[in-house]
């Protein structure tokens, strides 16, 4: 979901010393066209790169890894994570944070807020039924990544 901080938190994780992968990064992810749009703005989505996850998953160094990324086929993985975390945030909060951020584009356009809108309403419910984890992304950054930290060192648990 956009602009609930996953990105500032995985670069957070990052910067302690985890291990951390953006699949919003080039080479994660791919764009596929649907066959046919059902209009202007819904041509197609990005998917992750099945080998490229599978190989990502079946290498260790020790460390926890955190992935990051909102995918209609991140479920074919689901049970290869410890925990798959919500980060969730209210529109009002998510909207400004768009609105305000350098490092991403995404969500300038009154298409893009319209799309991120209804991705909240259509899609967050689905991610929500599928988590082990939802976190209130509102929270301070510090505060996120504190439990973030938390549920890799005891992923049965529940926040």
């Amino acid at each position: 979901m956009s602009g609930t901080g996953k990105s500032s938190a995985l670069v957070e994780l990052g910067r302690r010393g985890y291990r951390v992968v953006d699949t919003d990064d080039p080479g994660w992810r791919e764009y596929r066209e649907y066959a046919e749009s059902s209009d202007e703005v819904h041509r197609g989505e990005w998917l992750w790169v099945e080998e490229k996850i599978t190989g990502l998953l079946d290498s260790d160094d020790g460390r926890s890894l955190f992935v990051q990324g909102c995918v209609r086929n991140q479920w074919k993985f689901y049970d290869r994570f410890d925990a798959v975390v919500l980060l969730s945030a209210p529109a009002d909060v998510i909207l400004d944070r768009v609105a305000r951020r350098t490092t991403n584009n995404y969500g300038k356009t009154a298409v893009e807020r319209a799309m991120i809108l209804d991705d909240l309403a259509t899609v967050e419910p689905l991610l929500r039924a599928s988590c082990t984890h939802e976190l209130d992304a509102s929270r301070p950054l510090d505060d996120v990544v504190a439990c973030l930290i938390a549920i890799a060192s005891h992923p049965v648990t529940t926040s």
